[in-house]
């Protein structure tokens, strides 16, 4: 399994499980974040391999397709790239303004 997609379907996932069917958040919670192989997926839900091979692919998809549809991921990284230059900015430009840097900080807590 391809480490960059590895974690960007967990990426996907922390953002869209919500979105999901338990079984759809079960199936990938196992695969990608505990590393369960498709047999031992399937034995746990008495299934059959080929079932949860399927599920998987299709719930990349609908991951894949909610991230097209509502970009959050990706715009929380475009966030936290700008916030980062903020900082930066804030940090050589302004090192004495608490109230700026007090305001940056509370825009980066919400998105933790």
């Amino acid at each position: 399994m391809e480490i960059e997609k590895t974690n960007r379907m967990n990426t996907l996932f922390e953002f869209y499980a919500t979105l999901l069917t338990k079984k759809q958040m079960n199936y990938m919670e196992l695969y990608y974040a505990d590393d369960f192989s498709l047999g031992e997926i399937a034995e746990e839900f008495n299934v059959s391999r080929q079932a949860v091979y399927d599920n998987i692919k299709r719930t990349e998809k609908i991951l894949e397709d909610y991230e097209y549809k509502l970009s959050m991921y990706s715009d929380y990284r475009i966030r936290s790239e700008l916030l980062d230059q903020l900082t930066d900015y804030i940090k050589q430009n302004y090192p004495a303004d608490e109230t700026l840097i007090n305001l940056v900080k509370d825009i980066q807590e919400i998105d933790e």
